[in-house]
Formats: C-alpha cells, sequence, structure tokens
C-alpha cells in the first residue's frame, strides 16, 4: 500500500493546496448542509436550528483540522481575498484557491442530494420557497421581512465579524490560539456567529458555500429560480462577504495589529532597558551590550503556509 500511495504522491505543491481546499470545503458543506437536510426534512423532529449552528461549527472545525497544515485551510474565497490583500498569500494562488473551494462546495451539495433524495421527495420535492421548499437545504435564502440593502449589510457585518476573530486567534503578536487548536476555535467562530446573526439569512459568510451549492441545485432540478428567488438573493453571499472579509481585516490591523511594536521598537527598548540596569550598578554599559543575533520577526508566525 505504501507504494503505491507513493506512486500517487502529487509533486505540485500548488496541486496538493487545491486538493486540500477542495476537501476542506467539501467537508465543511457535508456537516452543514446534511444538518440542514436532517432538520428540515424531519420537520424538526430530528434537530432544530441550533443543531444547524453545530453541524457548521464542527464542519469548519473538521475541515480546518484537514487541509491547515497543506493549505492554511482558508475554506473560504473571502478569507483567501483578505489574505492576499494583507500580503499573507500569493496573488497568483488566489483563482485557483477559489475554484477549488467552489467545487468542494458543489461535491458536497450533491452528497447530501444524494444521502437525503428520498426524503426531499417525501417532504415536498424541489421546491425552492414556501412551506414544502427544499432549495434552502442547499444555500441561503433572506426571510420574507428582510431587504436586500439590509441583507448586504447583514452579510458585511457576520463575514468582517470572522475575520476578526481569525485573525486575532493566529496573531503570534497577540494572544494566539494554543497550537493544535486552532481549528476549534475557528469551529467556535462560525458557531457564534450562527446564534447571533442567523435568522436574517443563514449566514452564508462564504461566497464557495452559497454559490456552490446553488449552482447545483440549478443543475439538478430545482430551476432557474433559485437565483430568482428572494428578490434575486444569489449574488448578496457571492458580492457582500468579500467586502465584510476585506473590512473585517482592515478593522484588525488598524485597531490592533498595526499597533504592535516592530522587531527595530523591541531590540531598541530592550537594549536601552539593560543600558539605564548597568548605569545604576555604576557600570560603563558601552560596547557591553551587544544587539541580539537573531530578530524575532512576527509577521512571520503569521504568514499562512502557501
Amino acid at each position: 500500500m505504501d507504494r503505491l500511495l507513493k506512486k500517487c504522491r502529487i509533486r505540485s505543491s500548488l496541486a496538493r493546496e487545491c486538493l486540500a481546499e477542495g476537501l476542506g470545503v467539501y467537508v465543511l458543506i457535508l456537516f452543514g448542509c446534511g444538518s440542514v437536510a436532517q432538520v428540515t426534512t424531519s420537520r424538526n423532529t430530528k434537530g432544530e436550528y441550533l443543531s444547524i449552528n453545530l453541524g457548521f461549527a464542527l464542519g469548519a472545525t473538521f475541515g480546518v483540522y484537514i487541509s491547515k497544515g497543506v493549505s492554511g485551510a482558508h475554506l473560504n474565497p473571502a478569507v483567501s481575498l483578505s489574505l492576499c490583500l494583507l500580503g499573507r498569500h500569493p496573488w497568483i494562488r488566489l483563482p485557483f484557491y477559489i475554484v477549488s473551494q467552489f467545487l468542494g462546495a458543489f461535491l458536497a451539495a450533491a452528497t447530501v442530494h444524494l444521502q437525503y433524495s428520498d426524503a426531499i421527495v417525501s417532504f415536498g420535492g424541489q421546491e425552492v420557497s414556501g412551506p414544502n421548499g427544499t432549495a434552502g437545504i442547499f444555500a441561503t435564502y433572506p426571510a420574507d421581512y428582510l431587504s436586500l440593502g439590509a441583507g448586504v449589510l447583514d452579510q458585511v457585518i457576520g463575514t468582517a465579524a470572522l475575520l476578526v476573530c481569525v485573525l486575532a486567534i493566529g496573531d503570534q503578536r497577540n494572544t494566539p490560539a494554543p497550537a493544535g487548536l486552532e481549528p476549534v476555535l475557528v469551529g467556535a467562530i462560525v458557531l457564534v456567529i450562527g446564534v447571533s446573526m442567523g435568522s436574517n439569512s443563514g449566514y452564508a459568510i462564504n461566497p464557495a458555500r452559497d454559490l456552490g451549492p446553488r449552482v447545483y441545485t440549478y443543475i439538478a432540478g430545482w430551476g432557474e429560480e433559485v437565483f430568482r428567488a428572494g428578490r434575486c438573493w444569489w449574488w448578496v453571499p457571492v458580492v457582500a462577504t468579500p467586502l465584510g472579509a476585506v473590512v473585517g481585516s482592515l478593522l484588525y490591523e488598524l485597531l490592533i495589529g498595526a499597533h504592535f511594536p516592530d522587531t527595530d521598537t523591541l531590540t531598541e527598548e530592550l537594549v536601552m532597558a539593560n543600558h539605564h540596569a548597568l548605569q545604576l550598578e555604576g557600570k560603563n554599559p558601552d560596547g557591553q551590550i551587544p544587539k541580539p543575533a537573531n530578530h524575532y520577526n512576527p509577521q512571520e508566525l503569521l504568514e499562512r503556509p502557501s
């Protein structure tokens, strides 16, 4: 078996990263949309709204565990875009990541449909909206009271909150997550966004999570209504979530990240502190305080593998 696996090993780092992103998103959507399917088709007798929140949260957790060591576990085009803007991910890889994330979500939606096809038929078939609507198993749709403007704001705020928290737990200059627990905390972020911001439109906060399954439902029989429903809602998760990610990234960097002392400042403060201490002891500090040979660069610890 080891010999066979070695022959299957992919040498291209970009190809490995794309496979990791695709599988990570696949697991996220498999558990997330699977939980929606169970709650919906059972008419809330085998789960409830919190079950959906937990499904997406744990799906995100395991998706990150699967792909973090290979691709950095973006699992979200909005996250990939923000990291490119921050200079932590190469722009040339961005389109490949986005396509992989989209395909992972598309295939996961197909798997959920395969699993729950009989339940969907029994529930009411391939209706988009109404009491027997099943398209919401796969993609997000706005509540009846929600205007498009309010929906855009909802997605911007939710995705901005996601990025602020994700950047915080990965910032080695701040209070970073303990090694190995980052995926758990990412899942916790998804959970708290779901329980606090999910009722308006289902907290997509991820263009691939929404568009991939929506395209699948269009192909699989729900038809063009999946793009017309909710006053043509489909574009809001695609456009507003990257905007929210950029807003969240800028908020974190402008309010927190930009204000940590840089390497040179830390070195000078260390030298000056030692200089004053030696003066108090009556010693001549000149030439006695070498600067550290290895400079600590906190930015390096923030860069995801690429």
